[in-house]
């Protein structure tokens, strides 16, 4: 298991190249879905300055509870269609808020974020198993290459999951 990442700093996308990679090495091998969703939280932490990162995950058809995540107390349980994370659950699609204070239902688990991107974890189905949420204390902090990179991370982990227990 590696202990420190080694992240190309030269641009966002840059970054992303060299994270997933490295993503894709610390998980190969482990089965453990907490553990490896841990440490692609972590991971994505370590490499941007995001206020939250993390995910959550499905409990039965109509709710999201708190998984894995790094970064400040989160809300416990989203319903599907409430504030962000609970509106990519129903809608099964990426959904990118440049500023949360103008997205209604916004729900605000902590006051210092000011923009969100969610990405449903999709299985082979196309049912929503999760989101990865994450938060910037920095209006319009998120891109399309967030959005490029983040959605490839969360297709691999998808198709990764069914060797994980």
């Amino acid at each position: 298991m590696a202990e420190d990442l080694v992240i190309d700093q030269r641009n966002r996308e840059a970054k992303y190249q060299t994270l997933i990679k490295q993503i894709e090495g610390l998980l190969t091998g482990e089965t453990n879905q907490v553990a490896n969703l841990g440490n692609v939280a972590a991971a994505i932490k370590e490499t941007f300055p995001l206020l939250w990162v993390g995910f959550y995950l499905t409990s039965g058809e109509d709710e999201l509870v708190l998984g894995p995540f790094q970064g400040p107390i989160a809300c416990t349980r989203i319903s599907k269609g409430k504030g962000v994370c609970g509106t990519a659950f129903e809608k099964k699609q990426t959904i990118m808020v440049p500023d949360v204070d103008l997205f209604p239902g916004h729900i605000a688990c902590s006051s210092k974020s000011k923009s969100e991107i969610v990405i449903p974890l999709l299985d082979a189905q196309s049912n929503v198993w999760g989101v990865l949420d994450i938060d910037s204390e920095t209006r319009n902090y998120f891109n399309e290459t967030d959005v490029n990179y983040l959605e490839r991370l969360c297709n691999w982990l998808s198709n990764q999951r069914s060797a994980w227990s």
